[in-house]
């Protein structure tokens, strides 16, 4: 394993004790409210990646690469704490396909290289019926105690998703809505002793020209109660419509179980979802725009009192497609500041067959292509962010208080002391603020406030906190610039240097201007309970007076 992986795991194990509650859970899971809550009460934040076991092979993928059991660890030293695994309704509605083995599913599709492969890498299930391998792959991310949502993404084996592949909507050619229910029936009864499969998501993406709101309520809610009555203990998700990008209907219609505190809903966002409109429009534009019809579309929900799950997000890990990375910082702005359950597309570095292409690399895969190593282990770090929990029951640690979340790096402005620059550091040890209705912010229990010094100049903390440089607004449409006046009333936005302190520069990509990117400038005040550091203010307190007293005193 190479260095930067290895430093990969430190950092993410660094942090992991201070993720408390999100490595483990009692279960079963219920909902409080918009919170996903175990037994006792307290707040599990979902911090997923999706694991596809839904293509042509019906297999788990990777497991011709490395054992399922060190794919499962990995799973876990990487800081998520569930999988989303997929599967096809037929594995389960198809008796035939069921009791087919892995090794003959491989050889009917010709891929004679992957069945040397899984024979040493994982022997105990080469020769198992296919529904049985499903089972030693939920096992084995069971042993490691991840939590599995066991999502239905298609009917038929298959890469998903297109408008006519069959596979859309209720009636449309692999989709019988009764077949469903009996699969829906069968996973559910199947796993019910599984302590670690916590929910299932009743279907993925529904879309094509089928769909339509009746329909919906009428069968999505009959799935939910089949679920519930094979299964109680399971959470219970639902997707939209449109590809999983519209929720909207159930704002004034929402849906009737006889069950409840059981159900959650899910949501799909990616760059590609508006085209390339990250790359050719100007971000702080199209960012305010998706936002608020993100949150018309699926984002209501939680003020009505549910839990939203992002069960698929994700960009090119290759890290140099500008429509996903602009996306990326706007999305990551908005996640941390809802503290919303998340699932990462994908866990895949690369597929067995895919489109009828034999190893198809998944470009947006956290392992690379031989599933050997991390992709992209900037981006992990930027994205393990949001495996924190800021708020929620069970996490009224401190009083409630603001941090300032840096959504190009996923960091948080802390400090070292008051006479030293502010800089970004881990959210866990991000400094606790108040921020007034005067738009100071001012370091909770002190009174000292972030102040705006000099153009290119460190951001400061001062006690007269009455003129402009001390008043911060969130400006541009993607309410993500914080701004403040200079003296001389030169308007600047809260930036980052390259060592990462924070500083004053000219706002940037206020225009109409698409070739701007403003990421190092993009901060979001959110609302944290979580623990924080309290600093006995006295010493440097007394330094800083010593400092005045010398050299503006004399004495």
């Amino acid at each position: 394993m190479e260095n930067n992986y290895k430093l990969l795991y430190f950092f993410i194990y660094f942090l992991s004790p201070l993720l408390a509650g999100v490595f483990t859970a009692a279960q079963p899971l219920s909902t409080n409210s918009r919170w996903i809550v175990d037994e006792s009460g307290k707040r599990v934040k979902l911090a997923c990646v999706n694991w596809p076991s839904h293509l042509d092979v019906v297999v788990a993928e990777g497991l011709s690469k490395q054992p399922a059991d060190d794919i499962s660890e990995e799973i876990r030293n990487l800081g998520f704490n569930c999988v989303r695994l997929t599967w096809p309704l037929f594995l389960f509605t198809n008796d035939t396909l069921a009791s087919m083995s892995v090794r003959q599913s491989f050889k009917n599709l010709g891929l004679l290289e992957s069945i040397a492969g899984f024979q040493i890498n994982n022997p105990s299930i080469i020769d198992l019926s296919l529904i049985n391998a499903y089972q030693a792959v939920v096992a084995s991310l069971a042993k490691k105690n991840v939590m599995i949502i066991l999502d239905n993404h298609t009917s038929k084996p298959g890469w998903c998703c297109s408008n006519f592949d069959g596979n859309g909507f209720f009636g449309d050619q692999y989709f019988n809505p009764d077949l469903w229910i009996k699969g829906l029936t069968r996973v559910a009864t199947t796993f019910k002793d599984t302590k670690n499969v916590v929910a299932m998501s009743l279907r993925n993406e529904l879309r094509g020209p089928r769909q339509n709101v009746n329909d919906w309520y009428r069968y999505m809610q009959k799935g939910a109660e089949a679920v519930h009555a094979a299964n109680p203990n399971l959470l219970v998700i639902l997707s939209g419509l449109k590809f999983d990008r519209d929720l909207s209907f159930l704002v004034n219609k929402p849906v009737s179980l006889s069950f409840s505190n059981k159900l959650v809903f899910e949501l799909h966002w990616y760059g590609f979802s508006d085209g390339q409109a990250w790359e050719t429009g100007n971000p702080n534009q199209v960012c305010g725009q998706i936002v608020n019809e993100t949150m018309r579309k699926a984002g209501f929900l939680l003020d009505q009192g549910y839990p939203l799950f992002l069960s698929e997000f994700g960009v090119d890990m290759r890290g140099n497609n500008v429509n996903d990375n602009r996306y990326l910082n706007c999305f990551m702005g908005w996640a941390a500041e809802l503290d919303v359950e998340w699932a990462l597309w994908a866990l895949t570095g690369s597929y067995y067959i895919r489109e009828g292409i034999v190893g198809h690399d998944e470009t947006y895969g956290v392992y690379n292509w031989n599933w050997c190593d991390v992709r992209n282990q900037s981006i992990l770090q930027k994205i393990s962010a949001l495996q924190y929990p800021f708020k929620g029951p069970g996490y009224s640690e401190a009083r409630p208080h603001k941090i300032i979340f840096h959504a190009m790096t996923g960091l948080c402005i802390k400090r070292l002391s008051l006479l030293e620059p502010l800089i970004l550091g881990p959210c866990s040890e991000a400094e606790a603020w108040s921020y007034t209705p005067q738009k100071t912010l001012t370091i909770k229990g002190t009174y000292f406030c972030l102040q705006a010094d000099e153009l290119g100049q460190p951001a400061k903390l001062g006690i007269i906190c009455s003129e402009p440089s001390s008043k911060w607004e969130a400006i541009s449409d993607s309410k993500m610039h914080l701004s403040s006046k200079l003296q001389d009333g030169t308007n600047v936005c809260l930036d980052i240097d390259s060592d990462n302190n924070v500083v004053t520069n000219n706002c940037k990509c206020l225009d109409r201007n698409s070739k701007c990117d403003p990421g190092t400038q993009w901060f979001k005040i959110i609302d944290s309970t979580r623990c924080v550091t309290h600093n006995n203010f006295l010493p440097e307190i007394k330094s800083v007076v010593k400092l005045i007293a010398k050299n503006f005193l004399g004495f």
